[in-house]
């Protein structure tokens, strides 16, 4: 299968740039992926679109304020750092510019507040290194950091709030799992009231986010790790739901990739953890979801063969045929996607 596949035009001022005042006030385009049909809608309707004994899937990650800009201490060049995760002894960061930073180099932040120390170097400006601080890292990235929003987002962000889910919970992202950025506790209590099951995985975002694929033949590409959790509890509501016949519904493409890593892995959902480079394309059998909520992702992303995938290509690129039309908001601060199938 050919990337130029995944390929569609559009126009730079469906880029959003920030995020809207009101989350829920984002507009909902509803898939029916059987039929193909689309319908419009805003995000406060979502509720709608579930069912009593359904369950809703939410990836309760935080992402860190991780795009630091510092200062190499041997020569004062100006460095900026990403950090991705967390490694044995320090953290797998992503470095600009590459070249100037090797084993042994040291760049200061905040005037010293933060250190940081190579101790390996990849391919493609990652770079391992260890931390020098007192304290608590988060708190000095609170101080220090700014969120490390997509390239694409040419404006600054002015509350970092925005960014994170209102669920947001377990530190150790380094993007936000944008989908769930439409919910407010108002709809998630709503969706309870209407008797589904809301329930939570995490699953930090990594490299990956950041990463297009670039390789011709999509089977050529290769993901980054990106590491999971279930809970026990979280287990036991997907099981006794599916065997109720209720349907799963997947927040985001992250919280997709950890459902579906795990009913792989182990036939039902089950307590795990561990690092997933799960890469889902068109073809491939999807055995945890049965619905999926999503933004509109990027042209030739890995993110778009994930949701043609649920479909198929054709219905997809259709849908967002549709999107452009009607001058939906794209990418991380956009609008969002429902792709479901009509039990009529």
């Amino acid at each position: 299968m050919k990337l130029d596949e995944f390929d569609f035009d559009l126009p730079e001022s469906l880029i959003a740039q920030t995020p809207l005042l009101e989350r829920a006030e984002s507009r909902l385009l509803a898939l029916d992926k059987r039929t193909g049909s689309v319908s419009d809608t805003k995000f406060e309707n979502i509720t709608a679109y579930l069912n009593p004994g359904d369950a809703l899937v939410l990836n309760d990650t935080k992402v860190l304020p991780a795009r630091l800009f510092g200062i190499k201490k041997e020569t004062g060049a100006k460095i900026e750092m990403l950090l991705l995760k967390p490694i044995e002894g320090g953290y797998e960061v992503l470095i600009r510019p590459a070249k100037r930073v090797k084993p042994g180099t040291e760049i200061d932040f905040g005037d010293g507040l933060l250190k940081a120390v190579c101790t390996d170097t990849f391919d493609e400006g990652i770079r391992h290194v260890s931390l020098h601080y007192d304290g608590i890292l988060e708190n000095v990235l609170d101080e220090l950091g700014e969120m490390p929003l997509p390239p694409y987002i040419k404006e600054t962000l002015e509350d970092k709030d925005r960014y994170q889910t209102v669920y947001a919970k377990h530190t150790g992202s380094a993007a936000a799992p944008t989908a769930g950025l439409h919910f407010t506790e108002a709809l998630l209590d709503e969706i309870r009231q209407k008797g589904v099951h809301i329930s939570y995985i995490t699953l930090h975002v990594g490299l990956g986010t950041f990463r297009p694929v670039s390789e011709d033949n999509i089977e050529d590409h290769r993901m980054h790790s990106e590491f999971y959790i279930m809970t026990a509890e979280t287990a036991e509501t997907l099981n006794a739901v599916k065997e109720s016949g209720g349907k799963v519904v997947s927040v985001g493409t992250t919280s997709t990739r950890t459902l579906e890593t795990i009913m792989r892995d182990h036939g039902q959902f089950v307590e795990a953890s561990g690092f997933t480079d799960i890469f889902i394309y068109p073809g491939f059998n999807y055995q945890a979801i049965d619905a999926l909520i999503t933004n509109f992702h990027l042209p030739k992303s890995s993110l778009m063969m994930l949701v043609s995938a649920f479909s198929d290509k054709e219905t997809i690129m259709n849908a967002y045929r549709h999107a452009i039309d009607e001058e939906y908001r794209f990418f991380s601060f956009g609008d969002a996607m429902i792709i479901y199938e009509d039990e009529e």
